[in-house]
């Protein structure tokens, strides 16, 4: 059965869409089955992989929006494949603002997300899950969900300091929902000429050990153009030191969940 990994920040801009992809697409160089799922409205991780949000026939609220849900599609027809060999994605589309508002009336929608994606668990080896920049009834759907959250948190004071709400968002799942979900940090747009970055990293592993990982993810423009090109880092620039981070990323990530 696949591990579920949520990805998330409520802090937006600290690479947290970047992570999803860029950890997927390594992950799935590595002969697994990856699924990746977008479930921010703004579609940016169904845009990393170079697929139009708008030419999307079928998205994510087709499968968790109770105004959308129609029981003839099944999940494995939302699901695209991209053009990575072991990389699919469950995109998603502007709906997904009003997905959002709309569940919470419903009593258990905390689980939308997890009975969405039970049927094809043991499709995949791991499925990741792009969660929206904001502590929200879909953030709260994919933490009910998920074995794991992967924490990017940016090597800055203020994204540093943020953390404490989303820290206490996970500790409620557990008491409430899912009391197996576990977290792990990875410092990401390092900056190893500046001081402060370098003494915040520093800080979040003295703070967070055993629940950081050793990989850090540094400043790469490379990232930043991978994206506008729409194609997950290891496709645009295999060999550019942020594809080779991710790649141990990766690697970190199978050996923990093994």
């Amino acid at each position: 059965m696949a591990k579920i990994i949520a990805v998330s920040n409520q802090k937006g801009g600290v690479g947290k869409t970047t992570t999803c992809v860029s950890l997927g697409a390594n992950i799935a160089l590595q002969k697994k089955k990856v699924l990746i799922i977008d479930l921010d409205s703004q579609a940016n991780l169904t845009m990393a992989v170079g697929m139009d949000p708008d030419d999307i026939e079928l998205a994510i609220p087709d499968l968790i929006d109770p105004e959308e849900i129609d029981n003839s599609i099944s999940i494995q027809k939302v699901i695209q494949k991209t053009n990575l060999e072991n990389l699919d994605i469950l995109p998603s589309d502007v709906r997904l603002a009003a997905t959002e508002q709309g569940i919470v009336s419903i009593e258990g929608y905390e689980w939308l997300l997890a009975n969405a994606i039970k049927p094809i668990q043991n499709e995949y080896d791991f499925v990741l899950i792009d969660c929206p920049p904001a502590l929200s009834p879909l953030t709260l759907i994919a933490l009910t969900a998920a074995d794991m959250v992967l924490v990017p948190v940016q090597t800055e004071y203020y994204a540093a300091r943020g953390l404490e709400r989303l820290l206490e968002t996970i500790a409620a799942v557990q008491k409430h929902l899912n009391s197996s979900l576990t977290y792990y940090l990875v410092g990401t747009i390092y900056d190893r000429r500046n001081r402060i970055s370098r003494d915040v990293l520093s800080q979040l592993y003295i703070t967070f050990e055993g629940n950081i990982f050793e990989t850090v993810i540094g400043i790469d423009n490379q990232i930043r153009e991978s994206a506008a090109a729409g194609e997950p880092i290891p496709v645009y620039s295999p060999k550019s030191r942020s594809n080779l981070e991710y790649e141990q990323l990766a690697l970190e990530v199978i050996h923990l969940l093994k």
